[in-house]
């Protein structure tokens, strides 16, 4: 099947039927789920054909000359206990917390430097992290008290933790970013499992170095994998949800692998993706 998510203000399920079904040739119904997010409603087109990523892509673009509008496509509702398993930077926040520090410490432009060197191939993902934390060496610890305060959760995380929290769900949150930021969010959303990775200090200063397993790509999905055998999940009750090429592997070892705000390099990759919605909208993956 198929979700659509539109903005309220801007929803149609009637032209969405009109429009599959001259797409299709074929008569296309539209049900409307209840509402489960503050901004967005959710159609459904309850089709038991499977369609290849090329299509879905095309029908994206189709559908997207007229409007805002996400779509993913599901084999079921999630009916028992789920496990959520996110992304962090630019997924459940708006900001890259590696890039912060750097502004915080003066050194935004060589760290800027290192990630363009890392996405050009230049860097693989561990050299790059080992080089953009070496610039943040010096750094008070107490910093990520004041950043931790300055970051934005993106729109519809705070009410889709209040509402998995409601139903049992499992989350956690993998992140290549640093614990000392995650923690703080795990604290403020009771999130179950976090893993991120560790800046070493000396007193109150940073070193500028990360001890430790890197949390890259591998790890995101072996921890994904972890948590599914920890916790008994049916991999058909597993969300991953991520924004970049690392997140890639997660997605594809979870039931649902969806990407928020997605970069290209992963959207190339991948069938589902939000590019419009908010967080909430995660909400209509559970059946009714």
């Amino acid at each position: 099947m198929i979700l659509f998510f539109s903005p309220k203000k801007d929803s149609d399920p009637q032209r969405l039927s009109e429009a599959l079904s001259d797409r299709f040739g074929q008569a296309v119904f539209i049900e409307r789920r209840s509402e489960v997010s503050k901004d967005f409603v959710c159609d459904v087109w309850k089709t038991d054909r499977t369609f290849p990523r090329e299509e879905l892509v095309y029908l994206r673009q189709e559908l997207q000359r007229f409007r805002k509008i996400d779509l993913i496509q599901i084999s079921s509702f999630l009916k028992d206990a789920a496990l959520f398993c996110f992304d962090m930077d630019s997924t459940l926040i708006k900001e890259e917390v590696i890039d912060e520090l750097a502004r915080y410490a003066g050194v935004y432009e060589e760290v800027a430097q290192v990630t363009k060197e890392a996405m050009e191939g230049n860097l693989n993902f561990h050299e790059a992290l080992h080089k953009r934390c070496s610039y943040l060496k010096d750094l008070p610890v107490s910093i990520f008290d004041d950043l931790y305060f300055k970051l934005h959760p993106n729109y519809g995380v705070p009410e889709l933790f209040q509402e998995l929290r409601k139903k049992n769900a499992k989350t956690a949150v993998f992140s290549g970013g640093f614990s000392d930021i995650l923690e703080r969010f795990k604290q403020e959303y009771s999130i179950d499992e976090v893993r991120a990775n560790y800046l070493d200090r000396a007193g109150d200063k940073l070193l500028g170095t990360v001890s430790g397993t890197v949390v890259d790509k591998n790890i995101k999905r072996d921890s994904l994998l972890e948590l599914q055998s920890r916790f008994q999940m049916r991999k058909e009750n597993i969300v991953a949800v991520g924004d970049g090429a690392n997140d890639q592997l997660m997605l594809e070892a979870a039931g649902i692998g969806i990407g928020f705000h997605a970069k290209d390099g992963l959207k190339a990759n991948i069938s589902n993706w939000i590019d419009f919605a908010s967080m909430d909208v995660l909400l209509y993956l559970f059946e009714e």
